[in-house]
């Protein structure tokens, strides 16, 4: 009797561990469309990678098993998907950045803002600055990327987050988490 109770509840406690690190419905919604309008593609599977926990020590911020992801079509590896929250003035917001299989960024994307202020963050106009930076890159607000009044604390928090992910990239590709490609 006992060890019945135990195996349910150490059921009920690994499917709610397994249900905490996907995302949310409207989050992968979003994301699989800008999926298939940056790569052209309909269809393709997003399968998670893992990142061991050595590797993940050395990162200035630890990557899960629900950001990282590589697109594959057709058994062909497309690109990468790293998904994250950046701080705003009062709360966060989650970001989208596609890779291709060069590790290049090909597309950074604002997935949900929650701040009445500070949404023009979201526009593909000043998000086009993030495209083309690779792991070697460090971007600077103000120099490499243009400030925006009204929105400045999303704005450098956006690009204090895609430089910790090139930083992250750089180590990430150092330790061989990629496929070769």
């Amino acid at each position: 009797m006992i060890l019945k109770r135990f195996f349910s509840f150490l059921l009920v406690l690994t499917s709610l561990v397994f249900l905490s690190f996907s995302l949310p419905s409207k989050i992968e919604k979003k994301v699989k469309k800008e999926i298939k309008k940056t790569f052209i593609v309909e269809n393709f599977t997003i399968e998670t990678i893992s990142i061991e926990d050595s590797v993940n020590l050395k990162l200035s911020k630890k990557i899960n098993n629900h950001n990282l992801y590589k697109i594959v079509s057709s058994d062909v590896l497309i690109g990468y998907a790293f998904i994250d929250k950046a701080p705003s003035k009062t709360d966060e917001f989650d970001y989208l950045i596609l890779l291709d299989t060069n590790l290049i960024i090909k597309k950074s994307k604002v997935l949900k803002y929650r701040e009445d202020y500070g949404g023009e963050i979201g526009s593909r106009r000043w998000l086009k600055q993030f495209i083309g930076k690779k792991s070697n890159d460090t971007l600077q607000y103000g120099n490499d990327i243009m400030a925006i009044s009204g929105a400045t604390i999303s704005a450098n928090s956006m690009t204090i987050a895609v430089n910790s992910f090139l930083q992250n990239l750089r180590i990430l590709i150092d330790n061989k988490v990629f496929d070769a490609s």
